[in-house]
């Protein structure tokens, strides 16, 4: 009998509080993340950001520069497993109190 891979909970957590000038992610998993990139897409410009490793605890700030307090857009985020495994993710950049 198969069974199922249990599900893997997206590793980060997102700090808003200087939004929507900056966002800071921190690996909140056990494992250390490698290859992690983020892509923005949306209002504003964000240059790509790309981190070889990001250890558990540690995060990264992502600025994006000439958006307004009720434009919204999206993170994409890539990184790697200890076991080689890649996984994308897309982050809103909208929260509460910053969507129109």
């Amino acid at each position: 009998m198969h069974h199922p891979t249990t599900a893997y909970p997206v590793p980060f957590a997102v700090d808003r509080s200087a939004a929507p000038r900056r966002y800071e992610l921190v690996n909140t998993s056990s494992e250390t993340l490698d290859g992690l990139a983020l892509t923005h897409l949306g209002t504003g410009y964000s240059p790509p950001l790309v981190v070889r490793r990001l250890e558990p605890g540690r995060g990264v700030s992502l600025a994006v520069f000439g958006a307004g307090p009720h434009e919204t857009g999206v993170v994409i985020v890539r990184w790697r497993r200890p076991d080689r495994s890649e996984y994308l993710w897309r982050m809103s950049l909208a929260g509460p109190g910053l969507a129109p």
